[in-house]
């Protein structure tokens, strides 16, 4: 056998380079074939797979105005927050709502309840009862959010359920006025396409986190959406699903949320005489753990607490000063003499109050120190003829403010008020105060 000669070697390895290319070639196209469906999944696509049951279709019908007007039906969005059935969503989807239909992912359509809500931060939860335990949406944050990073916002836009757009934050801390009665403060900016029905739906991160809930679309621009921090979100649902709220159960604790890192949450005040204040709970302590379920967020407290009634004592995990601590707390019924003033101004006036937290009060209404929301207002009563309506803030009667129900049991009762034919009372409505007459003379409606 000879030497190969130079051209020899030349032609050999040009035939070698062109037979590995040939064949890396089809390795690649052999490749693309058996998973050319993987390379499709992307982030996004993975994003919207493990949210997408944890999102529903709301479907509403608001009664007519006039006997010769026909119903009005609207539509949004909600989102999935505990497993048991509760809704959240925005206030403006289900406000005057007379019969609220929930579809879920899978296609089934179930009537839901309004449990409660809040004008103010325009949020509201609902609530089904599901054949099945739900999906719970995953939570992110809304602390780390950067201009530019990928968002993807899932709704029912135009009542087409489930529909997925994708952009990028835009801005952050954005104040806008949506209406002459409805403005919003420290939103997030979009051009992932918003449009009619995706309001109360999430606006996810590439990881699938919620970080937003979608809000609002600006009339007239292309390409401009918002939605409220998740933060923000978070902080008010874990307020409207107070147990003193949905299971009428009294625990006393006040909380706040924990610093970035910082296991549980914090508690800020304890009620004296309550539950939390009979089993030396302190402010400054950490709750961790209730019933056995790890505490993250404010919600997952009162969820915790959820399948509990008044009597029932529960474990609670406590970190004071470094150091762990087990403790126990028996829950009691709700405030019988907060019961009794409701019932009473319900009685007398024909509406539902609840208390507004002051933080949240003050990030929407500085010039005011609280107010109570109107839950419910009875067809012909009082408050109905004065055209007071759900949503409204009553921040005053007579010449005192009305930041808590004993507020107004007190001015009831007052000598300055006692035997006057009506009371003047403020309410907020949007950006604007109005006032008008409330009798308070006569017979109590039982």
């Amino acid at each position: 056998m000879t030497n190969p000669t130079a051209s020899d070697r030349h032609r050999f390895h040009s035939t070698a380079l062109v037979v590995a290319f040939a064949l890396m070639l089809t390795g690649v196209v052999a490749t693309g074939r058996s998973s050319g469906s993987e390379l499709r999944r992307t982030p996004v696509v993975v994003a919207v797979e493990n949210a997408r049951t944890s999102v529903v279709n709301i479907f509403g019908e608001k009664p007519a105005d006039t006997q010769e007007e026909r119903p009005v039906k609207g539509m949004g969005t909600g989102i999935v927050v505990d497993r048991r059935g509760y809704i959240v969503t925005n206030f403006h989807v289900v406000d005057g709502v007379s019969e609220i239909n929930v579809t879920l992912a899978e296609g089934d359509t179930l009537a839901a309840e309004l449990v409660s809500s809040d004008s103010l931060s325009d949020l509201a939860v609902i609530k089904i009862n599901a054949r099945r335990p739900l999906k719970e949406i995953t939570i992110g944050t809304s602390r780390d959010l950067m201009t530019g990073e990928s968002v993807i916002a899932v709704g029912n836009a135009y009542g087409y359920g489930h529909t997925v757009t994708r952009g990028i934050i835009s801005s952050l801390h954005r104040t806008v006025q949506i209406s002459d009665t409805q403005s919003y403060r420290d939103l997030i900016q979009t051009d992932a396409s918003i449009n009619p029905g995706n309001s109360g739906g999430p606006l996810l991160n590439i990881d699938g986190e919620m970080v937003g809930l979608n809000v609002a679309v600006r009339a007239g621009a292309q390409g401009i959406g918002f939605a409220i921090p998740v933060d923000q979100v978070m902080d008010t649902i874990a307020d409207l699903m107070n147990t003193q709220v949905t299971t009428h159960t009294r625990h006393g604790v006040e909380t706040a949320e924990g610093e970035p890192g910082q296991e549980g949450i914090v508690v800020k005040s304890v009620a004296t005489g309550s539950p939390a204040g009979t089993m030396d709970l302190k402010p400054g302590d950490r709750l961790t753990t209730v019933g056995g379920s790890r505490i993250h967020h404010r919600l997952d407290f009162e969820r915790a607490l959820l399948d509990y009634r008044p009597g029932d004592s529960v474990s609670v995990g406590v970190v004071r000063g470094g150091a762990p601590l087990s403790l126990s707390i028996t829950l009691a019924k709700a405030d019988q003499n907060v019961d009794a003033t409701a019932r009473a101004i319900w009685d007398m006036f024909g509406m539902k109050l609840r208390t507004v937290p002051s933080d949240r009060f003050q990030r929407f209404h500085s010039q005011y120190s609280g107010g109570l929301e109107v839950t419910d207002v009875r067809a012909e009563s009082p408050a109905s003829r004065q055209r007071i309506r759900r949503g409204d803030i009553l921040v005053g009667m007579h010449v005192w403010e009305t930041t808590t129900l004993e507020n107004v049991s007190y001015i009831l009762s007052n000598s300055d008020v006692v035997g006057r034919d009506a009371v003047k009372f403020y309410i907020l409505r949007g950006g604007d105060t109005l006032f008008g007459y409330l009798p308070v003379s006569g017979s109590v409606r039982r």
